[in-house]
């Protein structure tokens, strides 16, 4: 299929593709120091609370938050164990699967969490939503997203298998 694209398609696409790397490559490096300086949480370590906070008393299981936070397997454990000595998750044996372990936040990660969250979202208003209109962010979303749905059609076909 990409052999048949003519140049101009093609051109676009690498130009749209680029652009988005750039993006992240620029925006999350600025982020993760705004974090840390202001916090004293590394942005892995705020992805973590972010998506364990959104799960509220549900635990996760590791392969669950490596899938959310897009880290490896062995980044996960590392990074949840690191959290894990600062008191900010806990881990548990899940009772159904040995071979798996739950994730859940500490009231100390959620303060954390809590405390952090106005600094991460005041860096994406001041490093990148304030610079679209409101159309072009509705745009971005939805592009994103279209992309995004095959990937999360096909996981969710291989959860239920």
């Amino acid at each position: 299929m990409a052999a048949t694209r003519n140049s101009s398609r093609r051109d676009l696409e690498t130009s749209a593709w680029g652009a988005l790397l750039q993006v992240h490559a620029r925006l999350v490096p600025e982020l993760d120091a705004d974090l840390q300086r202001t916090t004293g949480l590394p942005l892995a370590w705020y992805d973590v609370l972010l998506e364990l906070a959104g799960a509220g008393d549900t635990p996760l299981r590791m392969s669950d938050l490596g899938e959310r936070v897009v880290l490896s397997r062995t980044r996960v454990s590392r990074l949840v164990a690191e959290m894990e000595t600062h008191g900010l998750v806990q881990r548990g044996a899940n009772p159904d699967d040995r071979r798996s372990a739950f994730v859940t936040i500490t009231d100390a990660g959620l303060r954390r969490y809590r405390e952090a969250a106005p600094v991460y979202l005041g860096g994406i208003a001041e490093r990148f939503a304030e610079r679209l209109t409101d159309e072009q962010l509705r745009t971005v979303t939805a592009a994103l997203h279209t992309v995004l749905a095959p990937a999360d059609d096909s996981r969710e076909g291989s959860r239920k298998a």
